[in-house]
């Protein structure tokens, strides 16, 4: 239980089977120094108040030791190196689906259930499908790619066959007090700051020029952690007369030289890649035998890209994209799809 609307309506839709015996558990992930920073007490109080309604009992349970060692040290090491991590995808596969797995399991519970909204089925074979939401704009599918046979086994998705506004619908019609509750966004750890300020707590800030792709020095970064591909908005450049008034967007970063290389237009070419190769490739049901096309994101929410799968290794692959992507990101994730199953994903390390 987070707190928030989609967790407290799976509790609900879970509570109603007669044959499931139900207990709720929050889990802390941050160690909060600023109340103003992450809700976490806030959001307890929530998700307590929906348990007394339910008839649930709740405890609470602190991973923020875990979420420290297995996301937050390597989500800094990331930024150090110039890379864009998504600390997301790390906290489901290390904590949500195994540090807390193995605590329900621990604890006496067959399975865990979460408020996310993906589906899953089970093959011919019996083994397990990882399935999109069926709310297009909710499904969360690609933070849950690295979810193994065994995770995937052990868990429930209650509101995955849910639009949001009938889940909202459900949570009005009970009188939730989170019915009306916004959605959270960003990182819980860095709440409403900057990003760039909270970075700076944690990343050495070492300024470097700012390159137009003819060469020309134009400015000055703060730290080339701060910035990631296709970024317009705090660049700090524009207003030369040598230049014309299109924005200026980041298209690469030169972390050996410590400079930050810009250009000019939206669609900038140097933005559009054709090609990426990731690692850390995990395959949710079966290792591909050769390869083989699909569709792919390289971000949340983006589109579908059509693609061919070039097999390199077991954990290694190149994608080649039928038409160009833009600003892919070196850290991101690239999720692999077949239809409506998540076939998998791995870490982008370049594009070309």
């Amino acid at each position: 239980m987070s707190g928030g609307v989609d967790s407290s309506v799976a509790a609900y839709l879970l509570n109603q089977e007669k044959t499931v015996t139900l207990d709720a558990v929050f889990m802390q992930n941050w160690e909060e120094d600023d109340n103003d920073i992450c809700t976490a007490i806030e959001d307890f109080r929530d998700a307590a108040g929906v348990c007394t309604q339910l008839g649930i009992s709740l405890s609470s349970v602190n991973f923020s030791a875990e979420y420290w060692e297995k996301v937050f040290a390597g989500f800094l090491e990331e930024y150090s190196a110039g890379r864009t991590p998504n600390p997301d995808i790390l906290c489901n596969k290390e904590i949500k689906f195994k540090a807390f797995l193995d605590y329900a399991q621990n604890h006496g519970a067959d399975k865990i259930a979460t408020g996310h909204y993906v589906r899953c089925d089970q093959d011919d074979e019996g083994r397990f499908r990882l399935l999109r939401g069926v709310d297009d704009n909710k499904d969360q599918s690609y933070f849950l790619h690295t979810l193994d046979q065994h995770q995937l086994s052990r868990s429930v998705f209650p509101v995955g066959s849910l639009l949001k506004s009938d889940l909202r619908s459900i949570a009005q019609e009970l009188d939730l007090q989170v019915h009306n509750k916004k959605d959270s966004t960003g990182i819980c750890f860095i709440g409403e700051r900057r990003f760039q300020d909270f970075l700076s707590e944690y990343v050495a800030a070492k300024s470097g020029p700012i390159q137009t792709e003819q060469g020309d020095i134009i400015g000055t970064h703060q730290g080339i952690a701060f910035y990631t591909i296709g970024q317009r908005k705090g660049l700090g450049i524009g207003g030369s007369a040598q230049y014309s008034a299109e924005p200026w967007y980041v298209i690469d970063k030169d972390v050996e030289s410590n400079t930050l290389i810009v250009g000019q237009g939206h669609d900038n070419p140097r933005l559009h890649k054709n090609s990426l190769f990731a690692s850390n490739v995990h395959w949710i049901r079966e290792v591909p035998a050769k390869d083989f096309s699909c569709t792919a994101k390289v971000r949340y929410r983006q589109r579908d890209c059509d693609c061919t799968i070039r097999l390199v290794d077991i954990d290694k692959t190149i994608v080649e994209f039928t038409n160009s992507v833009r600003a892919i990101t070196p850290g991101q994730s690239v999720v692999f799809y077949h239809d409506e199953e998540c076939l998998g994903g791995g870490i982008i390390e370049y594009a070309s």
